[in-house]
Order: structure tokens, then sequence, then C-alpha cells
């Protein structure tokens, strides 16, 4: 034996050891070595696999193009909603100066005619601004007329139907479809 080697075994913990072991051991050891790497080789393809197949969508398209068309969409339903947001507050600022709000009150304008053919009709916007159209039928005619409101006020006095169709209109927040239909006394 070599008592170089001897010395250099004694060194690193393996003197009592034939060098015909050690070597063995060594080959061993290299041999679950190579069979380990063949594994991760194995599994490695058996990945690659399963990525290409992944990658290789219907009629040859790459998952690439997919996921390139999905964020392309997004983006435009990102687009879209923006454009519907400006639009939704359009039509609300729009909305806040459409009539809104009605009141209407039928009503015999005087004793001799029957059947409530006048009436009082406000409109008014979400500001309570609007007008009173006032429509009163006798037996020489019709007679229509409109005062302005502002801010839930009239600057011209309101008869009493006038009134009632404008407080009619001022309590609801939606289309007031309520009639009052009323009988002179």
């Amino acid at each position: 034996m070599n008592t170089l080697s001897s010395n250099f075994l004694y060194q690193i913990g393996f003197g009592g050891l034939d060098i015909g072991i050690l070597l063995l051991i060594v080959i061993l050891l290299l041999i679950v070595l190579i069979v380990v790497f063949i594994q991760f080789l194995a599994k490695l393809n058996k990945i690659n696999r399963r990525i290409s197949a992944l990658c290789c969508g219907r009629d040859g398209e790459s998952l690439e193009q997919e996921i390139l068309d999905v964020l392309e969409d997004g983006k435009l339903i990102k687009e879209t909603v923006e454009k519907n947001k400006r639009d939704i507050r359009s039509i609300n600022r729009k909305m806040e100066s459409a009539y809104q709000k009605m009141g209407l009150v039928k009503y015999d304008a005087f004793k001799q005619m029957g059947g409530q053919l006048s009436f009082s009709l406000a409109l008014l916007d979400e500001k309570n601004n609007g007008f009173i159209l006032n429509s009163v039928h006798s037996t020489e005619g019709c007679y229509s007329y409109t005062k302005e409101i502002k801010k839930g006020v009239s600057t011209l006095s309101l008869g009493k139907e006038e009134q009632e169709a404008l407080d009619l209109a001022m309590m609801s927040n939606e289309v007031n479809t309520d009639l009052v239909q009323r009988k002179n006394k």
C-alpha cells in the first residue's frame, strides 16, 4: 500500500478502509448519481411535453396568442367601462334638468260645467324648476296659460288647484301619476 494515499485516507477519516472498497463506494455513488440524473431528465422531458401540449391550443394556436387575446379583450372591456361611466355621468347631468316630477289636478272650473274638464298640471325637474300649465274649460271655450316655477316657488299667485298640483309634484321623487279630482263646493 502506498503510504501517501494511506496518509490522505487517514486525514479525511477513511484510513481504515481499503482503497478497493473506497473505489467501489465511489463507483456506486456515481451509478446512483447517474440514475438520479436520468430520472431528472425523464421528469424534465415529461414537463417539456406537457408545456408543449399546453402551448398548442385549438387549431395550432399557441397559449401565448390566447393570453394576448385575453389581455386585449380586457383592455377593450376596460375602455368600454370607462366610456359607459362617462356616458352615465353625462346622462345624470342632463336628467337634472329633465322634467321628473308631475302633479295633475282635474276640477270643474264653473258650477254649470260638469265632467271635470279643467286641469292644472305641474311639471318640475330635480331642483323643482319647471312650470304649471292650467287649462280652464267653460261654455265659451278653453283657456290655457302657464306659470313659471323656480325652486318650487311661483312669482305669480297660484290658485288652489295650481298649488295642489305643485304640491303633488314636489312631494314625489318620481313621476307622480296620482290624479286628484275635486268638485267645486
